[in-house]
């Protein structure tokens, strides 16, 4: 019964975290089309709590996946399909740790980037999303 607490929470906080990666990049599209300054600081202060609270999203989406995967290690451990989802996991959270630092270029005044790369990274983590789900529901190898 745990191990169905933990999942369901497990997906909670991923969904609640994926969320969060979804709109970050979107306020980074709005902050670079606009010119007013008054937009800007209104984006950063949006973006600043953005991160911050789904970084702590992230952190309980990672916590209660570990725990899942100690709770019933001996299965786990063995399944390849886990161990690609674990290595997009840490690469969406290495992608969440690059969009705090865009947001922190943005809210300084710097633009690193063109609309059209906030764009592109805006819709990147759905490819990521897509390959998790296939490698959980369909567990290919």
């Amino acid at each position: 019964m745990l191990f169905l607490w933990l999942k369901a929470f497990h997906v909670f906080f991923v969904i609640a975290w994926f969320a969060g990666i979804f709109y970050l990049p979107r306020i980074f599209v709005h902050h670079s089309l606009s010119t007013d300054s008054n937009t800007h600081e209104r984006l950063d202060i949006m973006a600043r709590k953005l991160y911050k609270f789904t970084l702590v999203i992230a952190h309980l989406a990672i916590f209660t996946g570990i725990a899942l995967v100690v709770a019933n290690h001996e299965y786990f451990l063995k399944q390849g399909w886990l161990h690609a989802k674990i290595t997009l996991a840490l690469g969406l959270f290495g992608f969440h740790f690059y969009c705090g630092n865009l947001a922190k270029k943005l809210a300084r005044g710097e633009n690193p980037h063109s609309t059209k790369f906030y764009r592109i990274i805006n819709e990147a983590p759905v490819l990521v999303l897509l390959g998790i789900v296939i490698l959980v529901i369909v567990r290919p190898f």
